[in-house]
């Protein structure tokens, strides 16, 4: 039976080719999504090795964080912006979820991150997410779960007012439009609970305080941060 599902697979993967989302060359037998070189060559930051990386510093004096951090650098023009888009807004949802478990793996190998035992994506208004037809950070959210065996919540933590773009406002601008966006359902089940929040992309970290004020305000017992990049 594994003999004949190989046999299809190859022909189809002769009919449609599958293709790297990093560099567009067919991938082979094993590799998902992402071919091996894309993988080797990502720029991973290690900060989940570090209580004050940079990730971590931008959230001191802001909310109460047991660890934050994010896996890969972002800079304009790079293989990771091109990931990401793809994620956001070419339906690439597989591709989150394969980023996800890069990123399951790193936090599992750090102490801090450890002790999670729910992860909570960084939801979209329901109207955005009807148009683009999915949250990427779910996607995310969902790989990192299968790698640390945590389940995955999207009905706690609930955006309950659509706001404008937030890429081309400074960090202030970013906070003041965040205001009341975030809202918690039966909070009471978030008692004594770890929380690790996800997102796709950290710039200022507004979106993200924003949901850590909202989390904060119930009776969790942790809260940790992770995103996938992280735009120095």
């Amino acid at each position: 039976m594994i003999l004949i599902r190989q046999i299809v697979n190859d022909f189809l993967g002769l009919l449609f080719p599958y293709l790297c989302n990093g560099c567009g060359i067919q991938l082979y037998h094993g590799e998902k999504e992402i071919c091996t070189k894309c993988r080797y060559d990502l720029p991973f930051t290690d900060f989940q090795n570090y209580a004050a990386n940079p990730v971590a510093k931008l959230f001191w004096g802001r909310i109460s964080c047991n660890g934050a951090m994010a896996m890969l650098y972002f800079r304009k023009g790079s293989k990771v912006q091109h990931l990401i888009h793809r994620l956001k807004y070419k339906d690439q949802t597989q591709t989150g979820i394969e980023l996800g478990k890069l990123l399951g793996e790193r936090l599992l190998s750090s102490p801090t991150y450890q002790t999670t035992s729910l992860i909570i994506p960084v939801p979209l208004h329901p109207k955005k997410q009807k148009s683009r037809g999915y949250n990427q950070s779910e996607y995310i959210a969902r790989g990192i779960a299968e790698i640390m065996q945590v389940p995955v919540s999207t009905t706690h933590l609930i955006r309950q007012h659509h706001t404008s773009t937030q890429t081309k406002k400074g960090r202030y601008d970013r906070f003041e439009n965040m205001q009341s966006v975030f809202t918690i359902l039966n909070p009471g089940q978030l008692e004594n609970q770890h929380i690790l929040l996800v997102d796709d992309v950290i710039t200022t970290g507004s979106t993200l305080e924003a949901s850590g004020i909202t989390l904060l305000a119930t009776p969790i017992k942790q809260l940790s941060i992770a995103a996938l990049a992280y735009s120095e």
